[in-house]
């Protein structure tokens, strides 16, 4: 929420989406949400694909949104147990396509100019270092994806 705040007039004029855990989108939020953006931002727990339907996400054209920052593979005990729960009623094949790489495969597929995506289980806490740092970097540097990624990687 502080790091939001602190870029919020950098960055839009229309800042619309879910923050908090007050409840979790329903599917038709998230579709609507990832269909009527020019950018997108996911900062939560487990895995973005397992709060998304699969089978809409490989069926719709998202050309608008030009950037997709998932800030996901965070973990905690009741995170790890809702997804425990739900990967039981999918096939291996459904949950590896749940993975960092086929995410941004499908997603660029779908029409995502950029995508930058964690690749392996983390902390909220070093995701929210990773946030600053992109949003420091695209929007007060004004560096391209390409160097934020480069930061990113150092």
């Amino acid at each position: 929420q502080k790091i939001l705040e602190k870029y919020h007039d950098l960055f839009t004029l229309h800042w619309e989406g879910v923050i908090g855990n007050m409840c979790a989108p329903s599917q038709a939020e998230w579709e609507q949400l990832l269909t009527n953006c020019s950018a997108f931002l996911f900062y939560g727990m487990e895995r973005f694909m397992s709060h998304v339907l699969l089978n809409w996400l490989v069926a719709v054209n998202i050309p608008k949104c030009r950037l997709v920052i998932l800030l996901d593979l965070a973990r905690s005990q009741q995170s790890y147990q809702r997804i425990t729960n739900s990967d039981i009623h999918k096939s291996c094949l459904h949950i590896a396509l749940e993975r960092p790489t086929e995410t941004a495969m499908i997603l660029s597929l779908t029409g995502v100019g950029s995508i930058i995506a964690t690749q392996w289980y983390t902390s909220l806490e070093e995701n929210a270092e990773r946030l600053e740092t992109v949003f420091e970097n695209l929007l007060i540097f004004g560096k391209t994806t390409g160097q934020t990624i480069y930061v990113l990687q150092k």
